[in-house]
C-alpha cells in the first residue's frame, strides 16, 4: 500500500464555513486520520496551500493549524501542477470567475454553492467543465447529515408507503446588530448587490434535499420578504437592506410529493432543531432535524379528537420513537470531501457535480422570478 500526496488549492477558509466545515473538520481531519483510503489500498494525503488576498490572516492560520503552504497569488498558485484541485468557499459573485481560472488551468473543481449568482454562469462552468474533461464537485454537505440519512435510511426501507408530503423549517433570529448583540451572519448577507439574499442561498440547498430524498422538483411557488429593513454592519455602521431575509417556498415534485419550506433568518425558535423536516406518508410519518429523527408509524397513530371547549391533553411530541444512532455518524463535509478525492484519485462513482449546481442555481432564479410575477413556475429539464 502506498501513500501519495494531493496538493489542494484552497481558496476562502478565512470565513466561517471554509475554516470551520472545509478545513478544520473536513482536510485536517483527513490528515490526522491518516489520509484517505482508496479502493486498492493505496492511501491519498491532502497537502492545501492556502490561497487568500491577506497575507497576514492566512499565514496566521497555517501556522495555527500546521499548515506549510499559503500564497496571494491565485494565478501562480493555479500553475503548479503539483496542486490537482481548487476549492472555492469565498464570496458567491467571484466564484463563477475564479472556477473558470481553474478549470481553463486544468485543475478538478470543487467549490460551495452557490456555485454563480446566475444560471447562465452557472451552466457555462458545467460546460466548460465538461468541455476540459475535469472532475468536479458541489458541496451538497445537507445530505450527509445523520437526520437527513436516517430519512433516506427510512425511505429506502419502504417505511413511509406512498409519501405524500414534506414541510421543511430553516432558520433562526440573526440579531440586527443595533442593541448590544452582534450579527451572527455577515452583513453582504442582506445586500443585494454583494449576492446576499435567503432565496439564492437556501433554495440551492432545497433543489438538492428534494431531488435526491423525496422527488425531482417539478414547479415552484415562492414569496420572498425583506422582514428586517435595516441592520448595522461589521463596523458598526446602519445599512439599508435591500434584499429577502426571509422565503415561503412551494415545490410540486415527481410522483405526486408536495413540499414546503420556509426559510428565514428572522424567526424565533419553537422546534427541535434550526432545521427540521417532517415527511408524511401513507404507512408512516417522520420529523428529523439535524442529527435526530422521529417515526410515527400508522399502526402507533394516536386518534386525536377536536374539542375547543377543554384543554389539550395528549402530548404529541411524546407518541414519537426515536430511530437509533446504530452507526457513528462523521461530519458530512468531511465524508463529502473523503468520497470527491476518492473520485479524483481513483475515478470512483460521483454525481454531486456542476451540473447539480447549476440546478440550484436554476431553483433560485425561479423563486424569485416566482416572487416578482406571483405566480407557479415550472422547473424545465436542464440541457448540459
Amino acid at each position: 500500500m502506498a501513500t501519495r500526496k494531493l496538493g489542494i488549492i484552497m481558496n476562502g477558509v478565512t470565513g466561517r464555513m471554509g475554516l470551520n466545515q472545509h478545513l478544520v473538520r473536513s482536510i485536517l481531519a483527513i490528515r490526522d486520520q491518516g489520509g484517505v483510503t482508496l479502493p486498492n489500498g493505496d492511501r491519498v494525503m491532502p497537502d492545501p496551500i492556502l490561497v487568500g488576498r491577506n497575507a497576514e490572516k492566512i499565514g496566521a492560520l497555517a501556522q495555527q493549524y500546521g499548515i506549510a503552504r499559503t500564497t496571494t497569488d491565485l494565478a501562480a498558485a493555479l500553475q503548479n501542477p503539483d496542486d490537482a484541485v481548487f476549492f472555492d468557499a469565498a464570496t458567491t459573485q467571484m466564484r463563477a470567475d475564479l472556477v473558470t481560472q481553474a478549470i481553463e488551468a486544468g485543475k478538478h473543481i470543487y467549490c460551495e454553492k452557490p456555485v454563480a449568482d446566475r444560471l447562465d454562469k452557472a451552466v457555462a462552468l458545467a460546460k466548460l467543465a465538461k468541455q476540459k474533461g475535469v472532475k468536479n464537485g458541489v458541496v451538497q454537505d445537507k445530505l450527509f447529515l445523520p437526520g437527513l440519512r436516517k430519512i433516506a435510511m427510512l425511505r429506502d426501507a419502504g417505511f413511509f408507503g406512498r409519501m405524500l408530503s414534506v414541510r421543511g423549517e430553516f432558520g433562526y433570529w440573526v440579531f440586527e446588530g443595533d442593541w448590544g448583540q452582534p450579527a451572527q451572519r455577515p452583513s453582504w448577507n442582506y445586500k443585494k448587490a454583494e449576492g446576499g439574499g435567503i432565496i439564492l442561498d437556501m433554495l440551492c440547498h432545497w433543489r438538492y434535499v428534494l431531488d435526491n430524498l423525496f422527488g425531482a422538483v417539478q414547479a415552484v411557488s415562492c414569496l420572498g420578504a425583506t422582514h428586517i429593513p435595516a441592520r448595522v454592519d461589521e463596523s458598526g455602521k446602519t445599512y439599508t437592506a435591500d434584499t429577502d431575509d426571509a422565503a415561503y417556498a412551494t415545490f410540486q415534485l415527481a410522483g405526486g410529493v408536495i413540499a414546503h419550506i420556509n426559510s428565514s433568518w428572522a424567526t424565533r425558535l419553537r422546534r427541535d432543531d434550526l432545521v427540521t423536516f417532517q415527511v408524511d406518508g401513507t404507512h408512516g410519518s417522520a420529523v428529523a432535524g439535524l442529527t435526530r429523527c422521529v417515526t410515527q408509524s400508522r399502526v402507533n397513530t394516536p386518534r386525536p379528537v377536536w374539542n375547543p371547549d377543554v384543554p389539550q391533553t395528549m402530548k404529541f411530541n411524546e407518541q414519537w420513537e426515536d430511530v437509533p444512532d446504530n452507526i457513528t455518524y462523521e461530519n458530512g463535509f468531511k465524508i463529502q470531501w473523503e468520497d470527491f478525492i476518492r473520485h479524483v484519485c481513483a475515478h470512483t462513482p460521483w454525481k454531486y457535480d456542476l451540473v447539480e449546481g447549476a440546478k440550484g442555481v436554476q431553483l433560485a432564479e425561479l423563486g424569485l422570478k416566482s416572487w416578482a410575477e406571483r405566480r407557479w413556475l415550472d422547473v424545465p429539464a436542464l440541457s448540459i
